[in-house]
């Protein structure tokens, strides 16, 4: 699979940490999906899925709840949900989710963030056919062999079970997403490494070092952007 998701993830919460963005963007997030169905997690999924995500990037409950009660008074903010596809460097590919209040704003936004660092926007389509939608999954505790074991008894068949330093993560289809997490509560793990729906490259690609470096610049740009919900790419950045 050429990913590192906790190393990724890790990196990304530790830098979004320093600036409070991630706990902002997840507050919208969550606000959004909690006003699209119901507030209550156990009534509506996707609302379910994010608060999963919320969870492995350690959002401080205040942020949550405020959210849901923002949700719950019925406030008028309305948002787009919105995908820019784009190329980087040598031919590098990225996907860049959105929600956003002003969607001229975010455009120019993402334009510029692909623009000033050596990529350009395509059209849509252009990108996201190699990509598949795949859910994430990582757990703490159990080898591989032994997640395997847990997943059949639950008849649950999954894309690829990965060790990856103390964690094993298993890739499955996007609506497996919750009954990967209730086979793994069935043996008592409800703590998850990963949790994600996420966009993952058919193909993942190694930059020489000067690309890789810029493209690096253009993913931070446009993860810094108030309106990036998330970036999906196809270069290996794990090492």
């Amino acid at each position: 699979m050429g990913r590192k998701w906790n190393n990724i993830k890790e990196k990304k919460a530790s830098k979004d940490a320093n600036t409070s963005r991630i706990y902002a963007k997840f507050g919208r997030e969550i606000y959004v999906v909690a006003r699209q169905g119901e507030p209550d997690p156990e009534a509506n999924q996707a609302l379910k899925v994010v608060l999963e995500r919320a969870k492995t990037y350690n959002v401080p409950k205040a942020i949550i709840d405020r959210a849901i009660e923002k949700a719950k008074g019925g406030a008028e903010e309305n948002y787009d949900e919105l995908r820019y596809e784009g190329f980087g460097p040598n031919g590098s590919m990225v996907i860049v989710d959105a929600l956003t209040n002003n969607v001229n704003r975010t455009a120019s936004d993402v334009r510029a963030a692909f623009g000033k660092n050596g990529g350009n926007m395509g059209v849509s389509g252009s990108v996201a056919y190699m990509f598949d939608a795949t859910a994430v999954i990582g757990i703490e505790g159990k080898s591989s062999d032994e997640v395997l074991e847990i997943l059949m008894e639950q008849d649950i068949d999954v894309r690829d079970i990965l060790e990856e330093d103390e964690s094993v993560i298993v890739y499955s289809e996007p609506d497996q997403f919750h009954s990967v997490q209730e086979a793994f509560k069935t043996v008592g793990i409800t703590e998850f490494t990963v949790a994600e729906l996420t966009m993952l490259a058919q193909n993942d690609i190694t930059l020489p070092e000067e690309a890789k470096v810029q493209f690096e610049k253009m993913i931070d740009a446009l993860e810094d952007l108030e309106d990036v919900r998330q970036v999906y790419h196809n270069v290996d950045l794990s090492e």
